[in-house]
């Protein structure tokens, strides 16, 4: 959809043939209307992609204070955490908030956003990093159009906007900083063999952190063909299958960056029925400092992301200047949380 004006509920009768009160009344489904001129309304509206103004019916009573999270998983302690901040911001003045998850299928995330538009959800949040291809940027530039026209706003909370001229705002933290902080700190312990274990080739936010952790590998002196990416995806079983397969292999390396906090429990879990220990045999870091992570054996050494923050600050900043909001882009920091996952290289292997 491009930037075109919004459809009024005129042009809807127009298409028709109705009087603006007959299409207004076939809308709102509250009044009695014979079923072929409903019918015809609704084939108007649709043809025309009209959705009525959010901000106009809450000047007759009928809007929502509504915001609507969207996630690739409920489930996921990091996507959890973020639809918190996003449900505990909207309480805090007085608006509903709804979550929706698509499992990564984009028809699902495109079926949610009409549906939201179509409820009148104000705000519209979709969270996490994404392969950012062409398809993507069409998507996503079609629903910041479709929301704005109806007086609504796209929100993209931790991952980057396909085209900084779309009318959405971007709330997001540092993955690459914070991905260069932790791999420091592995390298400051005397690692120089450490290995990615997550990686997801095209995906905003792990392309960030395998940014982050070349370029502290970099930064330390070590060669290019130092840095090894094992693209198993996230997921504590994908963690676990990797590091699995890892343990079996005749590469030497001393210390794991996972991708996320649950790759780092599926690769603990591996090293532990291997009868190696953490951190004296193998370190392992994680990222995001999901709430489990000091529960880890032992507990996990991570970069903590404002999970909870990034869905408040989505809410508060898209509501604090709603005109000046769209294109602006809001970038959180990370920092590293130490814990006792975390040692020196076992003599004789620190090089």
């Amino acid at each position: 959809m491009g930037s075109k004006g919004r459809v009024t509920i005129r042009e809807v009768a127009e298409r028709a043939g109705v009087s603006t009160a007959t299409a207004s009344r076939a809308l709102s489904g509250n009044h009695p209307v014979p079923p072929a001129t409903r019918a015809r309304v609704l084939r108007a509206a649709r043809d025309l992609d009209y959705v009525a103004n959010a901000h106009a019916r809450a000047l007759v009573g009928g809007g929502r204070k509504m915001a609507a999270v969207v996630v690739r998983q409920v489930t996921s302690p990091f996507y959890a955490q973020v639809a918190e901040g996003v449900e505990a911001e909207a309480a805090d003045r007085g608006w509903l908030c709804v979550v929706g998850a698509t499992g990564g299928d984009a028809q699902r995330e495109m079926e949610f956003v009409q549906l939201m538009r179509e409820e009148g959800a104000r705000l519209v949040i979709l969270v996490g990093g994404v392969v950012e291809d062409d398809a993507y940027r069409e998507r996503v530039a079609h629903y910041a159009h479709a929301l704005d026209s109806s007086g609504a706003r796209l929100v993209l909370c931790g991952r980057p906007a396909p085209d900084p001229e779309i009318p959405a705002l971007v709330v997001e933290f540092d993955n690459e900083a914070g991905a260069r902080a932790i791999t420091a700190h592995l390298l400051s312990a005397g690692h120089r063999r450490i290995v990615f274990l997550g990686g997801l080739p095209g995906n905003t936010a792990l392309d960030a952190r395998v940014a982050g952790y070349r370029a502290a590998l970099a930064e330390h002196g070590l060669p290019p063909e130092a840095a090894h990416v094992v693209d198993c995806g996230l997921g504590r079983a994908a963690g676990h299958r990797a590091m699995t397969e890892l343990l079996k292999s005749t590469g030497e390396f001393t210390a794991v960056f996972a991708g996320d906090d649950m790759v780092a429990a599926g690769a603990l879990r591996a090293i532990a029925d291997a009868g190696l220990s953490v951190p004296g045999d193998m370190s392992v870091v994680g990222y995001n400092d999901i709430p489990l992570a000091e529960d880890f054996n032992p507990p996990l050494t991570t970069v903590r992301t404002p999970a909870e923050e990034l869905g408040r600050a989505a809410v508060r900043i898209a509501l604090r200047d709603p005109e000046h909001a769209a294109g602006a882009h809001h970038l959180l920091g990370t920092h590293i949380v130490v814990r006792d996952s975390v040692g020196a290289p076992p003599p004789g292997r620190a090089l």
